[in-house]
């Protein structure tokens, strides 16, 4: 049985879907007004791994990520830009959808924009406005009355006595208290509005989420996810909008992955230390940032620098190195084999990927000593569950085939050189290799090469 931290309960705890075969995932995903960056690869291949291993457990699972379409940073970009709030929009989220292809994360089963569910987020606003629990300010605005939800600070532990003492909050004279967040904005001149029952205007980020996850998972379902920084205020009003209106638990289990740092510094912007995507995939495959991401327990920090980009690389590397020579047939996971049912110890021990990658590396060095074909299978099936080692070994070893060209003519000069017992020109030609950071193995079977 699979174990999750649940935020909630600040515990380890059994899975139990609502419905049994079922598991109903809900995640906060991007605002698109830019590229994503890698605190956002982080989210989407920790949460592609739990929706992958949920799948190999044999659940039916109904994966919701959504995009925030609409709010003040993507109006202010548009202006910027002097471009369209829609093109804006859609042209990033082309973006957000070719980064995460190339990460290896699989599309979600939906994944609505909030500019869709206007009229769900109306609906939950105007009952949460009938149940008190929520008012219309002289300005047109609407705002939950935080005070009105007894159990408001359960998700992050804060209580409203602390709220008060110490949170930052917008100072804005048409609330009632200061600790109220708005649910609807009256509209501005020159911004996107919609109509309600109380004027003209548009959402707020947090009814976004309820709205969304209600409409395609009901009102009560089994995870929630999304980063750490989204624990409060975003998800802590989630809960607070959601059971006010449902008169229900919101989630069963809510899961959040730890931040990103730089250089053990938090990554931001105004650090001056933030890295997109596209940016670290310029440096490093694609496969080698997930690996990356992987490497460490979702709930810890991960701290990103090129030296553990390039550590990773060359971890990964050993890993296909074992796969040489092989050819790899697609076959299911046989989980009698004791380091398979390691691997699915760890994995359902709250999804440790550590702990299960570092059991490929067991297999590995198994499949060093013994050239098990079996083994190799099971080593590349076993990391296929978690989106690793799906390339061809050789493919990945050698990169680019223009310059495989190249460097396998070298290989036939270095040969003809010692063949000739030329070996001042064979070592030359080994060391201009090395030097592009190409590395020669010689073998019973001929010279391989792979990249530093």
């Amino acid at each position: 049985m699979i174990k999750i931290y649940n935020t909630l309960s600040k515990n380890k705890e059994t899975f139990k879907p609502i419905q049994e075969g079922q598991v109903n995932i809900y995640v906060c995903g991007m605002t698109v007004y830019d590229l994503c960056h890698i605190g956002h690869a982080r989210v989407m291949v920790i949460f592609d791994v739990v929706r992958r291993w949920f799948d190999i457990l044999g659940y039916s699972v109904n994966y919701v990520r959504n995009i925030t379409d609409i709010d003040d940073k993507i109006i202010n970009r548009s202006i910027q830009n002097n471009e369209s709030i829609e093109s804006l929009t859609q042209r990033y989220i082309s973006e957000m959808n070719a980064d995460a292809k190339a990460l290896g994360v699989m599309s979600p089963s939906k994944e609505p924009k909030a500019t869709e569910h206007i009229q769900d987020m109306l609906s939950m606003i105007q009952t949460l406005i009938e149940k008190q629990f929520a008012y219309v300010a002289k300005n047109g605005d609407v705002f939950y009355s935080v005070r009105s939800f007894k159990e408001y600070g359960k998700l992050s532990g804060k209580s409203i006595e602390d709220l008060r003492a110490g949170e930052r909050v917008d100072i804005d004279r048409n609330k009632h208290d200061e600790l109220d967040f708005v649910l609807w904005k009256s509209a501005k001149p020159n911004e996107p509005s919609w109509d309600s029952p109380w004027g003209k205007g548009r959402p707020g980020w947090h009814i976004e989420c309820s709205a969304m996850s209600s409409h395609y998972l009901g009102h009560h379902f089994d995870i929630h996810g999304g980063g750490q920084d989204l624990q409060f205020p975003h998800h802590e009003n989630e809960i607070a909008q959601s059971e006010a209106v449902h008169d229900c638990k919101m989630a069963n289990y809510w899961m959040h992955n730890g931040f990103v740092r730089v250089d053990d510094e938090k990554m931001s912007k105004s650090l001056g230390n933030f890295f997109t995507i596209r940016t670290v995939l310029e440096k490093f495959d694609p496969e080698v940032v997930r690996f990356f991401i992987l490497r460490a327990h979702y709930r810890s920090p991960l701290n990103y620098s090129d030296a553990h980009l390039d550590d990773a690389k060359l971890a990964l590397q050993r890993l296909y190195v074992s796969l040489r020579g092989f050819k790899i047939e697609d076959s299911d996971v046989d989980w009698r084999h004791p380091l398979a049912h390691k691997f699915k110890e760890a994995m359902d021990d709250d999804f440790n990927t550590p702990e299960a990658i570092s059991i490929l590396f067991e297999l590995a060095n198994e499949i060093n000593k013994s050239k098990s074909a079996p083994l190799a299978d099971l080593l590349r099936a076993l990391a296929k569950t978690i989106g690793l080692l799906e390339k061809d070994p050789e493919t990945f070893l050698k990169g680019d085939e223009k310059i495989s060209l190249n460097i396998d003519m070298l290989i036939l000069q270095r040969y003809e050189a010692k063949t000739n017992k030329n070996f001042k020109e064979a070592d030359r030609i080994r060391s201009l290799l090395l030097e592009s950071g190409i590395v020669l193995e010689d073998t019973p079977q001929g010279t391989i090469w792979r990249k530093e």
